[in-house]
């Protein structure tokens, strides 16, 4: 899930649509309502959350810090200003990157896997796998080979690989494919988004990827020999594919 904060309400509802069409779950929120849920939220709201967007508020400077003391989560910077002096003020507030606007939300889902790519860099890399995920809206690849997927689907694979080997449960990937503020869906639906995505990769494999077991959870299993790679690539390699593989779609507003 997104968090998107700006005092402007229509650059929220903006990136909030943008969002949920590229099957990503958000929510906006001006900079007082936002400081009200970080002090309240529990750890397992937290969890959730992917990225936080900071936008065009008068508490900017100042909210990085109060974020990071609650959450690892990366914290993109928004700029309508291409001055060096703003860009580096905001880095100097703690934010871990700055956009200029208009951009488009693509290279926002780039940069968000590319900042949590570089906080795992130094961890023990698992060997070469067959599945290949990009976490930027684009087709994963199962031994060079696309499998298109339902976004909310690609979602669930998406958290599984960041997950891979861990026991999660229904509630974790519910609120990361529908939001922690959702309540128009049951908990309920994952289940046949997960036996749906489950089939898929046992027809591309030959084996069953993801073990499911009653009151515990989900968990994508890869034998050692066939384990998950970090499918992450760098942000200048993204470019590169999401050039060659879509027409240039349009940016969007920087809400002035």
């Amino acid at each position: 899930m997104y968090i998107i904060v700006d005092d402007r309400e229509s650059v929220t509802n903006s990136y909030v649509g943008g969002l949920v069409r590229e099957g990503v779950s958000s929510i906006g929120f001006s900079s007082g309502e936002f400081w009200d849920w970080l002090q309240s939220a529990n750890e397992s709201d937290l969890a959730a959350v992917d990225a936080f967007l900071l936008g065009d508020c008068d508490a900017r400077g100042s909210l990085p810090r109060a974020m990071r003391k609650r959450s690892t989560a990366p914290i993109i910077a928004m700029s309508g200003q291409k001055m060096l002096k703003n860009t580096l003020e905001l880095f100097e507030s703690g934010v871990d990157d700055v956009v200029h606007v208009p951009v488009h939300l693509r290279e926002i889902l780039a940069r968000t896997a590319a900042i949590a790519r570089r906080r795992v860099g130094e961890l023990p890399r698992p060997c070469e796998t067959r599945i290949q995920v990009f976490f930027n809206g684009r087709d994963p690849e199962i031994a060079g080979h696309a499998l298109t997927l339902p976004r909310r689907e690609l979602r669930i694979l998406e958290y599984m690989v960041s997950n891979h080997g861990k026991w999660i449960t229904k509630t974790q990937i519910f609120n990361a494919v529908y939001g922690i503020f959702e309540s128009t869906f049951d908990e309920s639906v994952i289940e046949s988004h997960v036996s749906k995505l489950r089939k898929k990769l046992r027809d591309r494999l030959g084996f069953d990827a993801i073990v499911a077991r009653r009151y515990v959870g989900y968990r994508l299993n890869i034998p050692a020999n066939e384990s998950i790679d970090e499918p992450m690539q760098d942000l200048d390699e993204v470019g590169i594919l999401l050039n060659r593989a879509h027409p240039a779609p349009p940016a969007y507003p920087a809400g002035n």
